[in-house]
């Protein structure tokens, strides 16, 4: 699920977006939950790649079977990848396969060209061909290669990223918030137990009222929130702050005052977490400085 982290994400590009491009609000806030359950698509999708990967080592053992002349490997091919348990686990999850056939576009076509050169590039790695050498099946083993599997073809391939981002604009931004959940959803996986469920997109109504909120008081106190912004700028004009950075600084302020329950280094953590992904690599210091400066002035814990 998305941690709050996440959601302050997704609020910080919805108030991003709409100063590039103004909307009635309510319309703005539909748009971010669309966004963010659009994230389920793209963990699924993720899902659905690595048990495809399974599917097509399946059908390349079938169509060396069925060779009139067959070599020894294809009469007796190495079974150790097709049964492997966190695949078949992965593969037999009864939310993946339901939300899949009700959205036939995160499936996997055998012959998609993308699909077949990373299992020719999978195959061919060093890591896959020992670990298809090892005797015998350990779950501790199949999970941790699967694990690092995921990491080299998906969450570090940024070939996988380009796909995925030319077929839905918003991923790009998203990926890294799928291949978390990906990941946990691995190492979730028990060895005596069932895989039957996937995480979900929002906690609860706290959350989605969390996001809801924190929207609102942004935008609807955007001018007095830049008035407060400006007044800590030491020899800086607030038309030469980035529109990025003072999205992410009016946000913060807005959590700050709205939001009294959460301490305020673990606001100011959090956004600064977030400039290291949406701004420059300067934006963290900078915003770091002016939250503290702020909480300094108002006592604010």
């Amino acid at each position: 699920m998305l941690g709050r982290r996440q959601i302050r994400e997704k609020v910080v590009e919805s108030v991003y977006s709409y100063y590039q491009n103004p909307i009635k609000f309510d319309v703005l806030e539909k748009n971010m939950f669309y966004g963010i359950e659009k994230i389920y698509n793209l963990y699924v999708l993720e899902l659905n790649f690595l048990v495809s990967l399974k599917n097509l080592a399946e059908n390349q053992m079938e169509i060396g079977k069925n060779k009139y002349f067959k070599t020894d490997s294809e009469i007796n091919p190495n079974q150790k990848f097709i049964n492997n348990q966190v695949l078949i686990k992965l593969e037999e999850n009864p939310e993946r396969l339901f939300f899949s056939g009700q959205h036939a576009d995160l499936k996997w076509d055998l012959h998609d060209d993308f699909l077949v050169r990373t299992f020719q590039r999978m195959t061919s790695g060093k890591r896959y061909q020992d670990f298809m050498k090892e005797e015998g099946y350990s779950f501790d083993d199949d999970q941790k290669f699967i694990g690092k599997l995921f990491l080299r073809y998906v969450a570090e391939n940024e070939d996988f990223h380009d796909y995925v981002s030319d077929r839905e604009l918003t991923w790009a931004d998203d990926i890294h918030i799928a291949n978390s959940m990906v990941q946990k959803t691995i190492g979730f996986i028990k060895e005596n137990e069932d895989s039957r469920t996937l995480i979900k997109m929002i906690k609860d109504e706290d959350d989605k009222s969390f996001a809801g909120k924190l929207l609102r008081d942004t935008l609807n106190n955007w001018e007095t929130n830049e008035k407060k912004l400006s007044e800590r700028l030491e020899n800086w004009d607030l038309e030469r702050v980035a529109l990025m950075d003072k999205v992410i600084l009016t946000t913060a302020i807005s959590e700050l005052d709205n939001f009294p329950l959460t301490p305020s280094r673990v606001i100011i953590n959090e956004y600064i977490e977030i400039a290291k992904v949406f701004a420059t690599d300067r934006s963290n210091i900078f915003i770091n400085g002016i939250l503290d400066k702020y909480c300094k002035d108002l006592n604010r814990i």
